[in-house]
């Protein structure tokens, strides 16, 4: 019986029916998250300008937190290889007029609820921290670009024993609704004095 070989007349290796399909990738998930991550470029713009307009107005400084990443090869121009040196912490941070300090992370989502699970334990760990200190925490949500929910993060972390489950529904969300206007979320609404 002849030897079949696991490479082509190339040289290359030739890989069975399942081993190729699982190469190929879906293009559903390759358009989910193409468009993810438009959104979330889009909502993190929002937020950027609110916090202009804070800072404009003397209100606030609040600014993004960079990412713990570590460069460990440069590809020129500009353009780096790098790994997450730890888990990310919350998205943004910064100091009322009063002194009072501010952190919270945005999630934007479209479904009708959002998971508790869609923080990091890191994240948790420092909101929780900053709370515990007397800053105002709180998660920022946006349901498809269109309305904005300051959940404080003592309600976002009790959600199991407030709700009854580890999400909260559009309807849930409703009493921590805030208004965006002229493109600007007011996420400091209510709490700026």
């Amino acid at each position: 019986m002849a030897k079949i070989s696991k490479y082509n007349h190339e040289g290359y290796k030739d890989l069975t029916p399942y081993e190729a399909l699982k190469r190929v990738k879906d293009p559903r998930r390759q358009i989910q998250g193409a468009q993810a991550k438009v959104v979330g470029q889009y909502f993190e713009e929002m937020i950027d300008a609110a916090c202009r307009y804070y800072e404009d107005q003397q209100i606030a400084v609040i600014e993004k937190t960079p990412e713990p990443m570590r460069p460990i090869k440069s590809l020129g121009g500009g353009k780096f290889v790098a790994h997450y040196e730890k888990q990310a912490q919350p998205d943004y941070k910064g100091t009322l007029a009063n002194g009072r300090a501010i952190v919270f992370e945005a999630k934007h989502t479209s479904a009708d609820k959002i998971e508790q699970s869609r923080l990091t334990e890191e994240q948790c760990e420092r909101l929780q921290k900053y709370s515990e200190l007397g800053a105002i925490a709180f998660i920022l949500v946006s349901v498809d670009l269109q309305n904005f929910y300051r959940v404080p993060w003592t309600v976002w972390r009790d959600m199991k024993e407030i709700y009854g489950h580890k999400h909260m529904t559009i309807e849930e969300l409703e009493p921590f609704k805030i208004k965006a206007t002229g493109g600007i979320i007011r996420f400091l609404e209510g709490v700026e004095k």
